[in-house]
């Protein structure tokens, strides 16, 4: 294997492909405005059609469409013609891709899609095709030329139409103010979802579970509860239950630091940090997450809108729950 040679086929691939999703911006025009409003306008479903390697792409734009809130699905040409016509509704929106456009499994459907009286757009590397010329609107995703030096894989084609049909699913998204929240909800067993959808009090420890002593507690009663709850803390709260402060394994370290202590005679109040750093039951674990990692602290209390202590949370809580 040639090394110098093999660094320069790798970026004339990208070079190459760079430059057919650059060209892709001078497209953007009224004819993708039309296709995003047909889209947009759909009481059903939006279709993605593609045969081989298109396929492929229509397959992750397909994806791409419903998980930025645009439903859709694939349907494999060649089945089409087989029964799976059926899954397309007078409802839907069909969008092809062929980079010939004469792709044989997508023509022979076309009559009986134009039938059901089903907008089409397709998406090809010709504009004068015929699938082209049968489809409500065309966008043009032709390129110079493919990656691929015998001009034979398809490469840059393939790119340019997934580039394409991004384009697509995000004027969609951004034209049905699809939110962050939405995004999460379509995908709650992924990492993303549980940091836009896991809350505070979803996750946090909560009665006996919290560590808590009061302010005339000594020293050595504000040990015990530190181990019996293993959070490498204790918060200190008032009669009523109210937030005062908190107490550390850095705390304890620091008084140890000064000599000998009496854990017995020391009071807790005297020795904890007020205020403190704490976080409301409501907010997101996400954000609990920024405050310990920008105050290097490991364990937050959990206050209500009454500064009432209501829970504690940890890194762990958040490495367990999948926030990080």
């Amino acid at each position: 294997m040639d090394s110098h040679n093999v660094i320069s086929l790798g970026k004339a691939v990208i070079d190459t492909e760079a430059s057919a999703i650059t060209a892709l911006a001078g497209r953007i025009d009224s004819t993708f405005v039309k296709a995003c409003e047909l889209m947009l306008q759909c009481q059903g479903r939006i279709v993605v059609v593609g045969m081989g390697k298109s396929g492929h792409i229509a397959h992750k734009i397909a994806a791409t469409l419903a998980s930025t809130g645009t439903p859709a699905f694939f349907v494999h040409p060649g089945e089409a013609s087989h029964g799976d016509l059926g899954m397309i509704t007078a409802k839907d929106v069909v969008l092809t891709l062929s980079n010939s456009g004469e792709t044989d499994e997508i023509l022979t459907i076309v009559p009986l899609i134009k039938r059901l009286g089903v907008p089409l757009i397709s998406m090809t590397g010709n504009p004068t095709s015929r699938l082209s010329r049968e489809a409500d609107v065309n966008l043009d995703v032709s390129v110079v030329k493919e990656a691929c030096p015998l001009g034979l894989a398809p490469t840059s084609s393939t790119t340019a139409a997934l580039v394409m049909g991004d384009a697509l699913a995000v004027a969609l998204l951004a034209s049905r103010g699809f939110s962050a929240d939405d995004f999460a909800r379509s995908h709650p067993g992924g990492r993303l979802g549980k940091r836009l959808l896991l809350h505070v009090a979803d996750i946090m420890h909560r009665d006996a579970a919290i560590p808590k002593v009061h302010a005339d507690a000594n020293l050595a009663a504000a040990l015990v509860e530190m181990t019996r709850k293993g959070l490498g803390m204790t918060t200190i709260v008032d009669a009523q239950g109210k937030l005062l402060g908190v107490f550390t394994d850095g705390d304890l370290r620091r008084v140890l630091d000064h000599g000998q202590v009496d854990v017995h005679q020391l009071k807790i109040a005297a020795l904890m940090t007020s205020p403190c750093k704490a976080i409301h039951s409501e907010r997101l674990a996400a954000e609990a997450l920024q405050v310990m990692d920008s105050k290097r602290i490991n364990a937050l209390p959990v206050i209500d809108a009454d500064n009432t202590l209501v829970g504690a949370i940890n890194m762990h809580d958040l490495l367990r729950s999948g926030v990080i």
